[in-house]
């Protein structure tokens, strides 16, 4: 599971670092402390996964890796491959979370594969891993109002009036992201594509 953002706190509390939020919900659920192990480039926590949850136990229990990339988000994909080849993970069981701008906010849709939307995260992880056979967990923020450019939008702080509301959307993606580990895709898009 990797959650897409911008390290450092300038860019802690920007729509671009949904995924960041959404892996430090997951953490917390689990609960797990990152690490950033030498050569990297992420912030890694490792957990089992079960049908109670993040950091269940039992004969059930699936290993996953949460990665929060210390890169910036257009070099996610340098973080993701050493992750992918320390862990032994192939591209096929990545997922992505992260931003979309293309889906108003409070929408949430899963998929696996297709392309890259002009996300620099996204275009980094396929160029890295040589795939964009992986599944997405795309997180609304929509579109900027008016004329505003697109990057400046997405790097701008959340305005405080909506801070409580991404923080129950955050929630609700989490839930996806652990339906998605448990019941699979289809049952993660059936309870949760919006």
């Amino acid at each position: 599971m990797v959650g897409l953002g911008n390290p450092g706190p300038t860019y802690a509390s920007t729509r671009h670092n949904v995924g960041f939020m959404v892996a430090d919900e997951l953490a917390a659920r689990a609960p797990l402390a990152f690490t950033a192990p030498r050569g990297m480039r992420a912030e890694v926590g490792e957990t089992r996964v079960t049908a109670s949850g993040m950091g269940g136990i039992g004969a059930d229990a699936e290993r996953v890796v949460l990665l929060k990339p210390r890169t910036f988000m257009n070099e996610s994909g340098a973080a993701v491959a050493r992750a992918c080849a320390f862990y032994k993970i192939d591209p096929a069981h990545v997922v992505a979370i992260h931003d979309e701008l293309d889906l108003d906010f409070g929408q949430l849709r899963l998929k696996s594969g297709g392309g890259d939307n002009g996300h620099n995260g996204l275009k980094s992880i396929r160029a890295h891993l040589g795939t964009g056979d992986y599944a997405r967990v795309r997180f609304g923020i929509g579109r900027p109002p008016g004329r505003q450019d697109p990057a400046a939008y997405v790097l701008a702080a959340i305005p405080a009036s909506l801070r409580e509301d991404y923080a129950v959307e955050v929630s609700r993606v989490a839930d996806a992201v652990e339906s998605l580990m448990v019941d699979g895709l289809a049952t993660a898009q059936n309870r949760f594509n919006s």
